[in-house]
């Protein structure tokens, strides 16, 4: 069984930092795309980041370029998301997603996943 446990999000100041986890199970995350997306209600859901290990290749939103970062630690199969300077618009329900084929920019661009997780609210407000 495939399971994506996010977890470290909550309520920060704007110009704050939050990080956020992504524990993976069930599938070894050196073999697949993963990725980062959130929703704000009434929105559709939104690439934020996206990576490949295998190839070191990583894709970032506009919107969150020079502010966030994407990585992987595969000793713990888990995926981080770290997010400085964050802003009022930062504030969704961050989702984490694994897919299995495809390139880290359409995994982005087109929010397409196998498996997704439950999702963590990030909250940025003062």
């Amino acid at each position: 069984q495939v399971q994506l446990v996010e977890s470290g999000g909550g309520l920060v100041q704007p110009g704050g930092s939050l990080r956020l986890s992504c524990v993976v199970s069930g599938i070894p995350i050196d073999s697949f795309y993963i990725g980062w997306f959130r929703q704000v209600p009434g929105k559709e859901r939104e690439g934020v980041s996206c990576f490949d290990s295998r190839k070191s290749t990583t894709y970032y939103a506009d919107s969150v370029k020079g502010r966030f970062t994407i990585s992987g630690d595969s000793a713990k199969n888990t995926v981080y998301l770290q997010m400085n300077s964050l802003e009022p618009e930062d504030t969704a329900v961050y989702y984490c997603g694994a897919e299995g084929q495809g390139t880290v920019r359409a995994m982005c661009a087109m929010v397409r996943f196998d498996y997704l997780g439950q999702g963590a609210q990030v909250t940025v407000s003062s």
